[in-house]
């Protein structure tokens, strides 16, 4: 029998609609429910692709003994931590002040009043590596709850107060300047792993915000370093196992840091930012390499993320099924030398198996190896480079006759920013006018689904209908963001003006004293502290995200509180750049194009045409374009006001600063005012 959860559209949540658990969603209902029973609440927090959170559904939700004593003793509430990234960002910020580490499943007990008294994240079924089983800590809980309720309620409150008491001052750190930006890069080669790339050890993430710094900092300033340091953790991920090397993409992250086997699940916004950056190194430097690897992660976008509605889904699943039936980590994606043999023959398997490091003792479980490219470069010879792309177009035909991964089908809001900015680009920079138009076709659904008739944003939507979760910072500065960057490569000056309408919410909504940003909207559900975390992690923060895109519009109209907004946002980077650069990666970068101006960029001609072209892929950090040969051009984008062709050609402005260069009709010479 069903529970309340397969009332639910959350992929995650329909998961768990079947357990005997008598699970309840994130409502005031819930609480009630515990107040009128007195019991407390068990929280319990994950996602669709994650594999921990999968275990411990198999091995304690869906056994009946234990849910049984789960259904008597508690309130249990499931959350979705894509769908309320408020309530998870909350209790993991107690999780990690009471345990000192954090993710997911994470499990938190609640008292009626939602305050946390005890925390966990995965619990195995029984004791073990010095864990307790999960039956222990609710039995655990029980007891506590009923023989020592007061000192439960203190502890509960003392963390509340505690939590209440980190509110973040935005200006503490002033404007950040060449000094800080310096002093992060400084910081950023102290981490830099120069025989892996990347930074830090193992678990090792893609540092996609951190690269766009660096990348910035290098068009700004020359340092070479910087580039380098972009260009080799590029390189170094895109020949490892972390990025799929028969159908293009990124894996969440890699379990060891020579980038070999991965996490396998794989996440929309990873693959929209690496995408991003990809196009941006090969903007730097014209990397045959960092081309490929743009444009075959846009495609396995489009072909694997796309939804009939026009959007792109949350994730696939790090598990499926391998040929013996069993659901296992990686099983789509992982071969073995027989399994090479049986899809190429002898001549090639061998191939392949050098060219993919594919062993006989295997680089992952059980004998099976993840495709790698083994040594660095691209292939030189032709004949090599077809006898790649055969044997790569293979093994790709008889991988899709495995069973594939689960996907997450919800659009999240933010990410579909993160995927229509970088899919715009990516069909700009490389004359591939399908991507612009599934990137336009996710901005519309965007404005028809998740704005729709309310002047808000909502969180997220499946199968087109909306979600009942509003919008968070992230969502309105990532969408900003992407409709900013379709706005500068179609000329369509509608893009500017939705995002415009999104960052006026955010100035009215969730902006504080001093320009510190919050998370949730100021008439948001109040939770037991408003959250408000500035530092980037998987994607950027709501805070770094809403500075970029407030900047990018006050560059485009000349609004002043927008500037001054942005720029009030960016003192937590001159706070935390010089110290944690590797946390506050699009923050850096913000604060780059602060620094080069940015550039503000009129092309008063085709949309399309040489110029524009020649202005978007422009290096300088930030600089915003407008395009249009039309008379009313300047209706759409206030750059075009009083921007008339010269002499009957094509025109470019470029303005910084407040003062403007002389207008040219000459490609190159507007590439060398854009950095070149």
């Amino acid at each position: 029998m069903a529970n309340r959860l397969a009332q639910t559209t959350s992929p995650y949540l329909l998961q768990h609609a079947d357990n005997p658990v008598d699970w309840w969603p994130w409502s005031p209902e819930a609480f009630e429910e515990a107040r009128r029973r007195g019991v407390p609440v068990l929280l319990s927090v994950g996602y669709a692709s994650c594999h921990w959170c999968h275990v411990m559904a198999h091995e304690s939700f869906e056994d009946q003994a234990l849910a049984d004593y789960l259904n008597a003793n508690f309130v249990p509430v499931k959350v979705d931590r894509e769908e309320r990234p408020d309530v998870d960002a909350v209790y993991m910020e107690a999780v990690q002040a009471a345990t000192g580490q954090g993710g997911w499943p994470m499990t938190v007990f609640l008292t009626a009043d939602g305050e946390p008294f005890y925390f966990g994240t995965y619990f195995p079924p029984e004791p073990r590596h010095g864990m307790p089983g999960f039956q222990q800590v609710l039995e655990g809980v029980v007891a506590a709850w009923t023989d020592r309720r007061e000192e439960v309620a203190e502890v509960a409150g003392r963390i509340v107060r505690d939590l209440a008491g980190r509110s973040l001052a935005a200006g503490e750190g002033g404007l950040p300047g060449e000094a800080e930006l310096a002093q992060a890069l400084l910081r950023l080669t102290r981490d830099y792993d120069e025989k892996h790339g990347g930074f830090g050890g193992a678990p090792k993430f893609p540092p996609s915000m951190v690269i766009e710094f660096l990348l910035r900092h290098h068009a700004r300033t020359g340092a070479e370093g910087a580039l380098q340091m972009a260009a080799d953790s590029c390189a170094a991920m895109a020949h490892g196992g972390i990025y799929d090397q028969l159908g293009g993409g990124f894996a969440r992250y890699s379990v060891d840091r020579e980038w070999v086997v991965p996490h396998f699940e794989k996440m929309l916004y990873d693959n929209a930012l690496l995408c991003r950056v990809y196009a941006h190194l090969w903007r730097a430097t014209g990397s045959d390499l960092a081309r490929r690897v743009a444009l075959e992660t846009a495609d396995f976008m489009v072909r694997e993320l796309r939804t009939a509605e026009g959007g792109f889904a949350s994730a696939l699943d790090a598990d499926s099924e391998d040929a013996q039936g069993r659901h296992v980590e990686g099983a789509f994606y992982v071969w073995t030398p027989a399994q090479l043999r049986e899809v190429l023959g002898e001549e090639d398997a061998a191939f392949a198996a050098g060219y993919f490091g594919v062993t006989e003792e295997g680089t992952f479980e059980e004998g099976s190896s993840v495709l790698q490219l083994v040594r660095n470069g691209e292939p030189q010879e032709p004949e090599e480079e077809a006898r790649v792309a055969d044997v790569r177009a293979r093994l790709l035909a008889a991988r899709e006759l495995r069973v594939r991964p689960e996907r997450d089908d919800k659009i999240v809001a933010a990410w579909n920013g993160l995927a229509i900015a970088a899919l715009a680009e990516t069909g700009a920079y490389f004359d591939r006018p399908d991507l612009v138009e599934r990137a336009t076709e996710a901005a519309d659904l965007l404005v028809r689904v998740h704005m729709g008739d309310v002047a808000r944003l909502c969180r997220t939507s499946k199968d087109g209908r909306a979600g009942d979760n509003s919008g968070v910072l992230e969502d309105y500065g990532d969408v900003a963001e992407g409709f900013l960057a379709l706005a500068s490569v179609t000329g369509e000056g509608a893009w500017l003006d939705f995002a415009g309408f999104l960052l006026d919410i955010v100035l009215e909504h969730f902006t504080g004293e001093d320009g510190q940003l919050f998370d949730t909207a100021d008439d948001a559900e109040q939770l037991i502290r408003r959250p408000q975390d500035p530092t980037d992690s998987a994607t950027p923060a709501g805070w770094t995200a809403a500075a970029g895109a407030l900047l990018s519009y006050a560059a485009h109209t000349g609004s002043e509180p927008h500037r001054t907004a942005a720029e009030g946002a960016l003192g937590i980077v001159g706070a935390l750049g010089p110290k944690a650069p590797r946390f506050i990666g699009w923050g850096l970068a913000v604060a780059e194009a602060l620094l080069d101006g940015p550039r503000e960029v009129a092309v008063a001609g085709p949309v399309g045409g040489e110029l524009h072209r020649t202005a978007l892929l422009g290096r300088a950090p930030g600089a915003v374009v407008a395009a249009g040969e039309e008379a009313d051009a300047g209706t759409e984008f206030p750059l075009l006001v009083d921007r008339p062709l010269v002499g009957g050609e094509p025109t470019a402005y470029v303005c910084r600063h407040f003062v403007c260069d002389a207008p040219t009709t000459d490609a190159g010479e507007l590439a060398v005012k854009l950095g070149d």
